[in-house]
């Protein structure tokens, strides 16, 4: 099959396909004439560099792809899917940590909101701090709040 069919099978465009094989991730493509020829193992291949893409590998990670069919091959991928893996469940820790802090704050808010203060650090504590840090809901303590606590959160 030529280039244009190739892309159509696979989703991608011909320059895409030029792409892959400039970089040697097709390995060496059959020609007849001036016209590159392709078969269903370069099908597959385009498909895997795109899955592959799609997860988040760059083309340049994906060298020695032609060898994929071997036993270095197939453990260079596995090796890339780890460290894919490993770098994903790193992001998941950090954004668990990020969601947490976000869910602190967004209690404190709560925290501010429910007992009409103005916010300042020390009078939305944590609930689990609030009795520490505000024995007794004191309005003049804080300054004059209006009535729904709009002018809380105006800079000053």
């Amino acid at each position: 099959m030529r280039i244009g069919e190739l892309a159509q099978r696979t989703g991608t465009t011909p320059k895409a396909i030029r792409l892959y094989e400039s970089r040697g991730l097709l390995g060496t493509v059959a020609r007849a004439g001036s016209y590159r020829h392709y078969g269903e193992a370069d099908v597959a291949r385009v498909l895997l560099i795109r899955q592959a893409q799609a997860l988040g590998f760059r083309l340049s990670e994906l060298d020695g792809l032609p060898h994929i069919d071997t036993t270095a091959g197939w453990e260079r991928m596995a090796q890339l899917v780890a460290g894919r893996r490993a770098a994903v469940a790193q992001e998941l820790a950090r954004l668990s940590a990020l969601d947490t802090q976000l869910a602190g704050l967004e209690a404190e808010l709560h925290t501010c909101d429910t007992l009409a203060v103005p916010v300042v650090p020390e009078a939305c504590a944590a609930p689990s701090t609030l009795a520490v840090a505000l024995p007794a809901h004191n309005p003049a303590q804080f300054g004059a709040a209006t009535a729904g606590g709009a002018a809380r959160f105006a800079p000053t």
